[in-house]
């Protein structure tokens, strides 16, 4: 007897309202739950509608939803507290905190993937740029709130792989390395904890300098880091080892991306590296969801900008004059190239 098969559309309709989800935890960062509780303890709902701030209608279901979706705990008295990943990751008093790229993510990019729709008919970015207004970054680095929010969200983004980083390559043979773009700091001062020989720059434009001072020294680090003001596309990159490029080359369009590339070929001695860090998509390209995505994400956000594969950033870089390059995965959707020089 033949078994008939019979397609399911849960899966679809799963992937469908997903925002659901998405948009309660987003809103759970933006109210300080998981900080609240980090602070006081478990909570029962008349403290955590207090403390948040929440209406009497919807407080239940929306904490009860966060524990359907594994990101708060309901003890058996009925209090509710943070989870071991939501303890550590969202609690804004902790150094480990990563919740910034979700803060960026309620107020800047949840409303414009609304539009993605309009970017895919136009090729146009649907962030602060569209309809002729400033760039991207022009806009974020000439307000200082959302410049703020914004480093914060790049920090979010790029621990996890810099604490792989720090093992994954031989910072043994260095002495020194500059992060290029570096916003915070979150990768440089997570580099340099961890191998207390190196010594580091982070590399940005002017108005990052403070933000970064004041990162370096609450970590204990500003000895060891230091700040270089300067525009990547106009002034020369600095002298160092090690060059890391961690979440930048994606923003930008092809030739943008090459002439980033030779100019860290150019700022390097001989033996030096250059690192390259993103959410590289599978050569394949069938695999990695949130490379793609990323890339879908840089399509809303710049004029030109795009992810890439292994084998792209290969190319780019042995165009540059590297040598020996090599691609490694480091964590979840995040991999590195590095090229000698």
């Amino acid at each position: 007897m033949t078994k008939v098969t019979v397609a399911s559309s849960e899966k679809i309709l799963q992937l469908g309202i997903a925002f659901w989800g998405s948009k309660t935890l987003l809103s759970a960062v933006e109210l300080g739950i998981f900080t609240q509780l980090a602070a006081n303890g478990p909570m029962t709902l008349a403290d955590m509608r207090e403390r948040a701030g929440l209406h009497e209608r919807g407080a239940r279901d929306f904490l009860d939803a966060l524990v359907a979706l594994g990101m708060l705990d309901r003890l058996p008295d009925g209090r509710y507290a943070n989870t071991v990943e939501t303890d550590r990751y969202l609690d804004r008093a902790k150094p480990s905190y990563v919740g910034g790229l979700l803060e960026m993510a309620n107020v800047r990019l949840y409303p414009s993937w609304a539009r993605l729709t309009d970017a895919l008919r136009t090729g146009g970015p649907q962030s602060e740029c569209r309809n002729d207004e400033p760039g991207l970054f022009e806009a974020l680095y000439a307000d200082p709130e959302q410049l703020e929010l914004f480093l914060g969200a790049m920090t979010g983004l790029s621990l996890p792989t810099a604490r792989a980083m720090a093992t994954a390559f031989p910072w043994r043979d260095c002495r020194s390395f500059a992060d290029i773009g570096c916003a915070q700091g979150g990768l440089t001062a997570e580099i340099a904890r961890a191998h207390p020989h190196l010594s580091g720059i982070g590399f940005d434009l002017p108005p990052v300098a403070p933000v970064f001072e004041r990162y370096a020294a609450r970590h204990g680090l500003g000895e060891r880091l230091r700040f270089q003001s300067g525009d990547f596309f106009k002034d020369p990159l600095p002298r160092a080892d090690v060059i890391v490029m961690g979440n930048i080359l994606h923003d930008w369009d092809l030739d943008e991306k090459r002439m980033l590339v030779a100019k860290a070929y150019d700022a390097l001695p001989s033996g030096g590296a250059l690192v390259v860090y993103d959410a590289m998509i599978d050569d394949d390209r069938r695999e990695n969801a949130f490379g793609l995505l990323m890339s879908l994400n840089m399509l809303i956000e710049t004029p030109g900008g795009f992810d890439y594969t292994g084998a792209d950033c290969r190319s780019w870089m042995e165009e540059a004059g590297f040598r020996d390059v090599s691609v490694q995965h480091l964590q979840g959707p995040y991999s590195m190239a590095v090229g000698r020089r």
